[in-house]
């Protein structure tokens, strides 16, 4: 990628992006967000040049910048997905850690977060817009859906398939071949040994239903 990219959202999600892109010697062109006494200041050297609808600064992306969407909140998260997708006709770019190792026969979707230390094994499958936190893993043929979390140091065995908008904690082991159904939340910490219902939240060793 040789544009320089907008991240959408200037918070601690937005800054550890540009820490990413930096890190892949990729220059920001500003941050965007929606809070207004935000605008005109400077995060790590970078201006907040102003809101996430605003047509000034939509028109480069596609052209001549790249898009990131740093919000961890899956609605405020689909909502600046959804509206780069209609008005500029773009998906948001990936933000992927130099010193995260994805295995060459993995699949990468669009606009995911690969922080630091994070590894996606082989033939592996990481959607869209999903969010891989420092350390965490995706075992070999492990699938994971749209808008997934993953948290600090979580484990994700074998061929274990998380559905789309799953939020799961640091610190979680699942283990080989469980599936975890749309909209489920592991607690940080917990083991899952068994199948979780779409919409379930679990927590526990082993993971029991709150």
């Amino acid at each position: 990628m040789k544009n320089p990219v907008m991240i959408f959202g200037a918070n601690a999600l937005g800054r550890a992006a540009k820490e990413i892109f930096e890190s892949n010697e990729i220059v920001i062109y500003c941050f965007l967000d929606d809070e207004e006494k935000l605008h005109g200041t400077e995060i790590d050297d970078v201006t907040v040049m102003g809101s996430t609808d605003d047509d000034g600064y939509l028109k480069y992306v596609g052209k001549k910048c790249e898009a990131f969407v740093a919000e961890d909140d899956n609605d405020l998260r689909k909502g600046l997905v959804k509206m780069l997708n209609e008005r500029r006709k773009v998906m948001p770019t990936n933000a992927v850690h130099s010193s995260a190792v994805i295995s060459e026969s993995a699949h990468i979707g669009h606009g995911n977060f690969v922080n630091m230390g994070a590894r996606v094994g082989s033939n592996a499958k990481v959607s869209n817009h999903c969010i891989l936190h420092t350390n965490s893993v995706v075992d070999y043929n492990a699938s994971l859906g749209d808008f997934v979390q993953v948290g600090a140091g979580s484990v994700i065995n074998a061929e274990a398939v998380i559905e789309d908008e799953v939020f799961i904690g640091s610190g979680v082991t699942i283990v080989s071949g469980i599936k975890i159904g749309k909209g489920a939340r592991i607690g940080a910490g917990s083991v899952v040994i068994a199948d979780v219902d779409a919409g379930d939240t679990v927590f526990g060793n082993p993971a029991q239903k709150v």
